[in-house]
């Protein structure tokens, strides 16, 4: 039997490194989307009769890769490739799939799509079209909910209609408000709103951010609960009346509404209100005889008050944190169910074994607005499958393009343990060994968001980060004790470089005789945040490590007074370097050394820039000129590469500060840019339609 996959949940199989692929009774054929490989500048139809296919081109992309047969269904907008049901449609009947995996995004919930592959005898690999009628829509989705005696959030249960009425329908149910999407989720189309203001720009921006994404623009608005969690119940049905809950999972983590850490189990549930956010969800499920996976969400108050706030009718970006700690392949028992077979578990038999955690790897620059997007190519790439307890869930390669059209996410990365402190020390040990190189990657919050102090006790909500970061993300704040190792790591890593450039192979032999200078102590000013510090680093010599063929060498280093012992390999070569210092163990990245002294290094998830010159070096550089800053008050620039949606001034407009300039859509997400102070239009460089790239001119003013 033939299977045709629509989406990255293909890819969440497949892409699961170390594990063993589950043995699948049909053959399957994948379109892989939005959330694994979507940075191709054409996409296509994969079709593949296991998931782990052998015998490709190693010029392809890795979806292509793992199958048989490839056919593109368009080029790179989704209005053309992904939301085109004709030419998927047109690719099901030249391979002659039987089944249909509908992935995570695009038309995964899509009603059309799932009458069209019926009407053909093909299999949709999901909830049957009542139940993606019902739940997809949040207004219908709540009036059931209702009935099922779900709790639900106080709003306006019908369609809005314009900015008008979007103000009255705020102002009754009283400020804050949340304008949504009626159809999608995945944070698209999703707007709070404090203020008449703010309902009406939140009206405009989420009604076309829906009909980019989801090609319907309804909204609703209810009332936004202020600092909730967001906790999700994962629910399994099949067509036999059967319906399970499989625990919670915490994504209380969230930027522009987008969830960025998950875990499972949630610190925050006791057994008592976990079964009874999973006994609502399970008679939702059964209130429209929902038959295969789905989550349904939930806003969490303060005094573990639960309400429902909607309902996923597919596979979850973050399902591995569930299948870690139950046990079940998710994306094998949707197609179980989708055969006909009834459940195989039943609800006793579902455990909570361990505690897992996922981080979303994106391709953003987490010091704009915690992530804006980031294109480009990866030049290097290295996932941190050799560190004990890590999946990575992915679907690109160097050489990836990371491009504007799509989401822009590079993996799910996951950790599990036999209890939470494990499962988080080995997701920090991950996150310094993850290689990612060609594009900016918000790895450093990431990083931040998991040590940080209120995550560790549990106290977060779903205004964490600008909460904790009330200023912006700015990286990893150095204490004294970590600036010193930083600054004795740096400096070992510039006398390392510059002894192996001294040295020549085969120099006995040299026509011209050279001699070696013996320096005992090498005497360094290094520069970092605008602070000069001076190192002395002397040569400890070099000593074997426990491993084989391994030779490691110690430099002793003083820091302001302070002595340290920084120990490694000091394989300039390698990505990752292992550093020992006075015992600490410290995985770091040196992305750049240059000539002039300056190096990037990536330390405790954060790249530092810093300067290491040596004492004579640091005396001519007196006499260096520097390059005279920019001034942008009067000019605006693209924060991010994108797409201009609309121009909302001309030459000689009066402007205010904070006045919306135009509007940059990237990735599937509109973003307003304003004016940096009042003054006058001087001159406008851009269109609406209009592609560009992150720190290209938009707008003069005088």
């Amino acid at each position: 039997m033939a299977g045709f996959w629509t989406g990255a949940a293909a890819l969440a199989t497949a892409g699961r490194r170390g594990r063993r692929w589950p043995k699948l009774f049909m053959r399957s054929v994948a379109l892989w989307t939005v959330k694994h490989v979507p940075h191709y500048s054409r996409r296509y139809l994969v079709v593949s009769r296991t998931l782990c296919s052998a015998g490709y081109d190693s010029n392809e992309k890795v979806h292509v890769k793992m199958a048989d047969e490839a056919v593109c269904v368009g080029p790179a907008p989704t209005s053309k490739s992904y939301l085109n049901m004709n030419a998927i449609m047109d690719a099901v009947r030249s391979t002659r799939a039987q089944a249909v995996h509908p992935g995570y995004g695009f038309l995964s919930e899509n009603k059309e799509f799932a009458k069209r592959l019926a009407a053909e005898d093909v299999i949709f690999i999901g909830p049957d079209t009542h139940a993606i009628q019902a739940m997809g829509d949040k207004i219908e989705s709540k009036l059931l909910a209702k009935k099922a005696k779900v709790n639900t959030i106080p709003g306006f249960d019908g369609v809005v209609k314009d900015a008008d009425e979007a103000v009255r329908i705020a102002r009754e149910i009283g400020y804050p408000v949340m304008i949504k999407a009626s159809a999608g989720g995945g944070g698209k189309g999703m707007r709070i709103a404090w203020d008449d203001e703010e309902t009406r720009d939140g009206f405009r921006f989420s009604s076309q951010e829906a009909a980019s994404s989801f090609g319907d623009d309804r909204l609703l608005i209810e009332k936004f609960i202020d600092n909730p969690r967001h906790i999700e119940i994962q629910v399994l049905g099949d067509k036999h009346g059967n319906a399970l809950w499989l625990n919670e999972r915490e994504c209380s983590i969230q930027r522009r509404n987008q969830k960025v850490v998950e875990e499972a189990p949630s610190i925050f549930l006791d057994s008592e209100t976990r079964r009874a956010m999973g006994e609502q969800a399970v008679a939702l499920a059964k209130a429209v005889s929902y038959s295969s996976a789905g989550t349904v969400e939930f806003l969490v108050d303060s005094k573990k008050n639960f309400y429902f706030l909607e309902m996923n009718t597919r596979l979850q970006v973050e399902h591995p944190v569930t299948e870690c700690i139950t046990g079940l392949d998710l994306v094998q028992e949707m197609i179980r169910v989708a055969k006909g077979y009834p459940l195989r578990h039943k609800q006793a038999d579902i455990p909570i074994n361990g505690w897992a955690v996922e981080c979303r790897v994106y391709a953003e620059d987490p010091y704009k607005s915690f992530g804006l997007p980031s294109v480009g190519r990866l030049s290097q790439y290295e996932e941190p499958i050799h560190l004990p307890g890590v999946r990575v869930d992915s679907g690109i390669q160097p050489g990836s393009d990371i491009s504007i059209y799509y989401d822009p996410m590079i993996s799910k990365l996951i950790t599990y343990g036999s209890d939470r402190t494990e499962a988080l020390k080995r997701m920090e040990d991950a996150l310094d060994s993850y290689v990612i190189r060609g594009v900016t990657h918000n790895i450093a919050l990431l990083r931040e968001v998991i040590i940080n102090s209120r995550f560790i006790e549990g106290d977060i909500n779903t205004k964490f980060l600008s909460d904790v970061y009330p200023d912006g993300f700015k990286g990893h704040p150095l204490t004294e004790t970590e600036r010193n190792q930083f600054l004795a790591v740096a400096s070992s890593l510039f006398v390392a470089s510059q002894l192996r450039a001294q040295h020549f192979q085969d120099h006995e032999s040299s026509r011209v005789p050279i001699v070696k200078p013996q320096v005992a102590s090498w005497e360094l000013s290094v520069k970092l945040h605008d602070e000069i510090h001076t190192v002395v680093v002397s040569s400890s010599g070099p000593t074997f490590s426990h491993e084989p063929q391994k030779l490691l060498h110690s430099y002793m280093v003083e820091v302001d007074g302070s002595k340290l012992n920084v120990t490694s390999t000091w394989n300039l070569a390698s990505p990752l370097l292992s550093v020992n210092v006075d015992g600490t163990q410290r995985t770091i990245q040196c992305l750049s050394r240059e000539a002039g002294g300056n190096m990037s290094i990536q330390f405790l998830g954060t790249v530092y820039k810093v300067r290491i010159l040596t004492k004579l070096a640091a005396e001519l550089n007196k006499f260096m000129l520097e390059k005279a800053a920019e001034d942008t008050s009067s000019i605006l620039r693209s924060p991010m590469p994108g797409v201009v949606v609309a121009i909302s001034v001309k030459p000689g407009d009066l402007v205010a500060e904070g006045q919306e300039i135009c509007v940059i859509e990237a990735m599937k997400m509109q973003n307003s840019m304003t004016a940096g102070k009042t003054g006058k239009v001087k001159s406008v460089h851009c269109k609406a339609g209009d592609t560009v790239g992150e720190g290209d001119l938009l707008v003069e003013l005088e």
